[in-house]
């Protein structure tokens, strides 16, 4: 396990259930024992590394039968998340979420390889590099909005 962090192999745990099922519940509590760790760093895991735009739905409940639900969504079943995605990138996107996002796209099945590529190309921040940041994001936001939405209408259509 040398070289990785403890962030790398709570992800993974959780990644490994949900493999197995579409959707877990979880006690905060239980998996911070369960790896030795304080409630936080669950917290900290599953802010970070399940996200709308990595294809998650998180919802919590709080108090004494609180709970974590992680859903994993098969975007090729549920275009309605396409409209939560698109909702969720907002004016601007980073590099690193848009990649997120391409990912999450083609291990659903949703984008081949090449048109992950071929998208990811045109959004790379070389590609974008117009010397202002704000700009290179407000860009990327605009065509990956293009794109999710050309996808949600092809998918409801059945192409």
């Amino acid at each position: 396990m040398q070289g990785r962090n403890i962030s790398d192999i709570i992800e993974n745990y959780l990644k490994s259930i949900l493999s197995d099922n579409n959707q877990i519940e979880i006690k905060r509590s239980q998996i911070a024992d369960r790896f030795d760790v304080v409630p936080s760093q669950i917290n900290y895991v599953i802010k970070t590394r399940f996200t709308t735009q990595e294809g998650y739905i998180v919802e919590s409940k709080r108090g004494g039968g609180g709970y974590i639900r992680i859903e994993k969504v098969n975007l090729l079943d549920n275009t309605d998340f396409l409209d939560t995605l698109i909702a969720s990138i907002g004016d601007r996107l980073s590099d690193s979420k848009a990649f997120n996002i391409i990912q999450s796209l083609y291990e659903d099945k949703v984008m081949t390889e090449k048109e992950a590529n071929i998208v990811l190309a045109t959004i790379d921040k070389r590609t974008l590099n117009f010397g202002d940041k704000y700009l290179e994001e407000k860009v990327r936001a605009h065509i990956m909005i293009g794109v999710l939405n050309r996808l949600r209408y092809d998918l409801k259509n059945g192409k």
